[in-house]
């Protein structure tokens, strides 16, 4: 029996480890454990309870105005007694976070193997996404195995000198959570109609621009140039945009300041998973500087305009689904335009293919962690 401790403490890493959690869970062959640490309290819940998952251990780390020392420490403590405490042959920890971080070398420290979920993503600024591209490679250097989602990734992690056989290419378990959901709300009609009446704010006659943003590198300045760009978006009086406010005191101030009083533009509160979905789904476009989003409007169809100056995701360029613009409000103003009266420009974006995978990477992910050290290779 294989005891395998998967680690997450935020909205997105929580995204993209259930389907890999309930893959672990229905194994005969593995004892599997779960530890949320808290890092984002709220918005991590909302995601446990549309999978139904229940933590074996939670942490409960966030409190107001946390810093990165605290999440370091409170993580790297806290998880090191959870190992203790659990013995697991395996860690599994996602992505760029500083649970991912901390956690994995809570694991180092205690001689335990980590398995690293979407690894091999690099812009090659370490300031840019702060303090994630440093996280990254730094769980880099302590997995033992790397599930880098594309080719692109793998090729990251053999040019830092990472060995083949410790790496396997899987997709990205976004698509196979987007997929679950997707599934879910088509088949059940009350969500749908719940969803409905949830945003009936919305008018059905007005194209649905769909916005986030969170990052920490655009708090000097850029997101508060990209506020005003959508500001002066919603002027054109054909579009209605939906920008569901993070939670980082620093995000409400700026958006609230600036597009408080347009009346185009609707300022909600966070969304759960299900329901963010839905508006993915009904959104003529996004614009981002989240990395998961990139990677799962793709799969809806949906063109991306990424509001950073670098991204770890090159294969949504390159594939055509999004455009790295900056936060330049001139630049995002022209290019919303030209997808929003350019119809060939906007199929281009629409109806390019996701580069970012089929849906299975939880299962092959669970299989190679289980089947020990044998060469491993691309599985797309």
């Amino acid at each position: 029996m294989t005891r395998i401790l998967t680690i997450f403490g935020t909205r997105p890493e929580a995204i993209k480890l259930a389907p890999v959690v309930l893959a672990l869970a229905q194994d005969p062959d593995v004892v599997h454990a779960t530890c949320v640490t808290g890092q984002h309290r709220q918005m991590l819940d909302a995601v446990l309870d549309v999978f139904g998952l229940t933590p074996d251990y939670d942490l409960d780390i966030m409190k107001p105005g946390q810093s990165l020392t605290h999440i370091t420490t409170a993580v790297l403590e806290g998880v090191g007694r959870v190992i203790e405490a659990f013995k697991p042959d395996w860690v599994i920890v996602q992505g760029d976070t500083t649970t991912a971080m901390a956690g994995a070398l809570a694991a180092f420290y205690a001689k335990v193997k980590v398995a690293h979920v979407e690894a091999g993503l690099r812009t090659g600024n370490i300031h840019s996404p702060w303090p994630e591209e440093v996280n990254r490679k730094l769980v880099g250097q302590l997995a033992t195995v790397h599930f880098p989602p594309t080719e692109i990734a793998a090729g990251n992690l053999r040019a830092e000198g990472v060995r083949e056989e410790d790496i396997l290419v899987t997709g990205n378990t976004v698509i196979d959570a987007l997929q679950w959901v997707a599934a879910k709300l088509e088949s059940d009609r009350t969500l749908g109609k719940r969803f409905e009446e949830q945003f009936s704010f919305l008018d059905p006659s007005k194209r649905l621009l769909l916005v986030t943003g969170h990052r920490r590198e655009n708090f000097d300045g850029g997101l508060e140039r990209v506020c005003r760009a959508l500001a002066e978006i919603g002027k054109r009086g054909d579009v209605q945009i939906v920008y569901p406010v993070h939670l980082n005191p620093n995000v409400r101030k700026v958006a609230w300041e600036v597009l408080s009083e347009s009346p185009a533009v609707h300022l909600i509160e966070p969304q759960d998973y299900l329901p963010f979905v839905h508006l993915m789904s009904r959104a003529t476009l996004i614009i981002t500087d989240s990395g998961g989003i990139q990677e799962e409007a793709p799969g809806l169809g949906k063109p991306v305009l990424v509001t950073r100056d670098t991204t770890e995701r090159p294969e949504a360029m390159i594939a055509g689904t999004a455009r790295l613009i900056g936060t330049s409000a001139e630049a995002l103003i022209a290019n919303v335009v030209e997808l929003l009266d350019d119809p060939q420009a906007y199929a281009a974006m629409a109806q390019a293919r996701n580069p970012f995978g089929d849906g299975h990477a939880a299962g092959r992910i669970g299989n190679r962690i289980k089947s020990g050290s044998e060469n491993m290779g691309s599985a797309v």
